[in-house]
């Protein structure tokens, strides 16, 4: 091996060592910051010592590490959950009209080991907003449930083949997407929007502004000839649903 090949090797094997020491470092601090926060949102809601760390980390990492607006965030979602389930989570009597429109599904895990949750945009219809917001936490509840051991995010596929003016519905969009990112920040890894029409772009321009940056860059607009090279990008073909050219049919989420 020539002298400029030692250097080179050198040059990226000291990198690699910087990298895994900042990696270390960044862990050690956030580790630290968990510990402050608990102690924070402990005092000043008790109930608090009920979550482990990683629901107070998620939050932390929802806020860029900041101790203040993360804890603020997790108190007001300890007081939202309080009062949305009283019982602790949503019935299905609670959402009967939501769950007979059959949109929402799950099956398999992507590369990563997220769970995989396919939603059928043009299935939705507009029912009372209070039970849409029911059927979306008991959504994400059941997802989070399912979760694998060591896991915290799923990956979604939004289905938006057949959507049209009946289908669109702002104002539950603008509610679901408040539940995810103020109550379970962190837990979207990937959203796929597919078979997506031109028509749809008003209503994505009018909720666009309200999804916060990190949010943005987990969603992902597919062409429909770049459909299944995409797809097979994040998700083996043996997890791939039946829908999309795979082998596993599709669950829905109330029998999952």
């Amino acid at each position: 091996m020539g002298s400029n090949e030692k250097d080179s090797v050198i040059g990226v094997e000291a990198n690699e060592g910087v990298e895994e020491q900042q990696g270390l470092e960044s862990n050690e601090i956030e580790k630290s910051k968990v510990g402050i926060m608990r102690a924070l949102v402990e005092r000043e809601d008790p109930s608090s010592k009920e979550v482990d760390d990683f629901m107070i980390r998620r939050f932390l990492r929802a806020r860029d590490h900041d101790i203040e607006k993360a804890s603020n965030l997790f108190l007001k979602y300890l007081s939202w959950r309080k009062a949305f389930m009283p019982n602790g989570s949503i019935s299905e009597s609670e959402i009967p009209r939501e769950l007979a429109h059959n949109k929402l599904f799950m099956q398999g895990v992507d590369k990563k080991g997220r769970p995989i949750v396919v939603v059928y945009g043009g299935r939705h219809k507009h029912t009372k907003l209070e039970e849409f917001k029911r059927f979306v936490v008991y959504t994400l509840e059941k997802i989070c449930a399912r979760m694998p051991a060591g896991q915290e995010k799923f990956l979604s596929i939004a289905d938006l083949e057949g959507w049209g003016y009946v289908n669109s519905d702002v104002r539950g969009y603008l509610a679901a997407l408040t539940i995810l990112q103020d109550c379970y920040p962190e837990r979207l890894g990937k959203l796929f929007i597919i078979h997506a029409p031109y028509l749809f772009l008003t209503a994505w321009k009018m909720v666009y502004p309200f999804i916060d940056d990190k949010t943005k860059k987990k969603i992902i607009f597919v062409e429909n000839k770049k459909l299944n090279s995409t797809l097979l990008g994040d998700i083996d073909e043996s997890q791939l649903p039946d829908a999309y050219g795979g082998k596993l049919p599709l669950v829905p989420i109330q029998d999952c």
